[in-house]
């Protein structure tokens, strides 16, 4: 069953310092692979300069990659990593720009270092909190779907798409996990039972 986790909802940036290297690590939400490879690709054109551009990003429940970018195998993507999950958070992408200050920092300073990069900045973003939902599918006849409408939109459920077909308008409800249910209750009274209610797949929804 899918677990509550945490994200972002806007990009974050914090710099530390360690034995002068410059680490400005940079983190934004990111929901597909995609929407992660065009944050790092912009934060290496912002940093063309640095030593390294490490990264590393956590998406949906299976997706973990981290990227050491030149560092010594597993000092800094995996620590990145281990970072966002240790914290409980998900569809986000880190990038940790290091700047070397002229001192190494040996394999332990740097998993230290790129770690505690992520987990600082962590700490001065504003985490969304997620939870498991179901898309829920509610078809009604086009004399009620006026009607509907206007209830859903003004119910507490987010409403997505809106389908009109030639005999129906199907729309598009996000539903909490443990409210499916009642949901559907609710919709057969608000449509003395004419509407067609389907479940569909798992999906997150702030909460």
């Amino acid at each position: 069953m899918p677990a509550p986790y945490l994200t972002l909802k806007t990009t974050v940036e914090h710099e530390t310092e360690v034995r002068r290297s410059r680490f400005i690590c940079a983190l934004a939400p990111a929901r597909t692979v995609e929407e992660a490879a065009a944050f790092i690709a912009g934060r290496r054109r912002e940093h063309p300069g640095a030593t390294h551009n490490c990264t590393a990003y956590v998406i949906g429940q299976r997706i973990q990659k981290g990227d050491d970018d030149g560092e010594p195998g597993g000092t800094a993507g995996t620590p990145m990593v281990q970072a966002l999950v240790g914290r409980g958070f998900s569809d986000v992408v880190a990038v940790v720009t290091r700047y070397f200050g002229g001192t190494l920092l040996g394999a332990g300073g740097l998993v230290r270092a790129y770690g505690s990069a992520v987990t600082e900045t962590l700490d001065r973003a504003e985490p969304v909190r997620m939870v498991p939902a179901r898309r829920v599918h509610v078809a009604v006849a086009h004399d009620q779907a006026g009607r509907v409408e206007n209830d859903l939109r003004a119910s507490r459920y987010a409403v997505g798409d809106v389908a009109y077909g030639g005999s129906d308008v199907t729309f598009t409800v996000a539903v909490g996990e443990d409210e499916v249910s009642a949901f559907t209750g609710w919709v057969a009274t608000l449509t003395a039972g004419r509407a067609r209610v389907s479940v569909g797949e798992d999906i997150h929804v702030p909460g």
